[in-house]
């Protein structure tokens, strides 16, 4: 904390009076208490005058004494968040690690340029159907949603015999997107086949590029699955990648729609 003042250059500090010198190391013995003390309790409690306090925080680089007391709350804030994430078991840690990873890698490997062709393909489809299963079903619905808010035509389907029915209903006007993590999900599969042949636009987010989902689709939107899981018995892997797509890709369709 006391890096705000051993920062100050030395020609400020030569330029200090020595009363400016003296509430300076003040302030660096009492920054706990400075967050909720006026400048009046300051001044009485550092035996200098209110002007001597907004004279130094001017010389130090503040505006004032309230925004000094700002930084200091800001600070104080940091250095205590900063010392409860070093207490946190090695476990929690590399499960902060692992969604940290998993967010910073998908949004690096969006392509721009795929985005913006998705958003016209929705922008101009009649109407939206979204396909999903499994875990895969959080992500969609909230797309769904937030899609038949801004007015969109939009549906949501997870029952297999559903999803093969449509597919094979779907007209050339409409759109469909796939949302996978695996991007194998057989249903799925065989629904995005249907739509090649019918020449129906698709769309696929998921977490695995090579998928056959991914080779099928007219597009698609890939992230980053980590390797790590901490139920490795089950496949409930973290959709995370795929919240993190649906959620960019629907927040650039409204800015380009409204």
């Amino acid at each position: 904390m006391s890096n705000i003042f051993l920062n100050i250059p030395a020609e400020t500090y030569q330029s200090l009076s020595e009363s400016e010198r003296y509430l300076l190391d003040y302030l660096h013995n009492h920054l706990e208490s400075i967050p909720t003390m006026s400048i009046v309790k300051l001044s009485e409690e550092a035996s200098v005058s209110t002007a001597t306090i907004v004279r130094l925080m001017k010389k130090i680089g503040f505006d004032g004494y309230t925004s000094f007391k700002y930084d200091i709350k800001d600070q104080l804030h940091s250095a205590i968040y900063s010392d409860s994430i070093q207490q946190i078991d090695s476990k929690i840690k590399q499960a902060i690690k692992k969604n940290e990873i998993e967010v910073m890698n998908t949004i690096s490997m969006l392509n721009i340029g795929t985005i913006e062709d998705a958003i016209q393909k929705m922008y101009a489809a009649e109407k939206i159907y979204i396909f999903s299963r499994g875990f895969s079903e959080m992500p969609a619905t909230e797309m769904t949603v937030k899609l038949q808010i801004t007015g969109k035509n939009c549906e949501n389907h997870t029952d297999p015999n559903i999803i093969r029915l449509l597919s094979k209903r779907l007209q050339n006007k409409e759109l469909a997107i796939f949302i996978s993590l695996s991007g194998e999900t057989a249903e799925l599969v065989e629904a995005c086949k249907n739509l090649k042949i019918k020449q129906v636009s698709t769309i696929t987010i998921t977490a695995n590029a090579k998928s056959s989902l991914a080779q099928l689709s007219e597009l698609t939107l890939h992230g980053f699955k980590s390797t790590l899981s901490f139920l490795p018995d089950y496949e409930v892997r973290s959709r995370l990648p795929l919240e993190v797509i649906a959620r960019i890709l629907l927040d650039a369709y409204i800015i380009r729609t409204t």
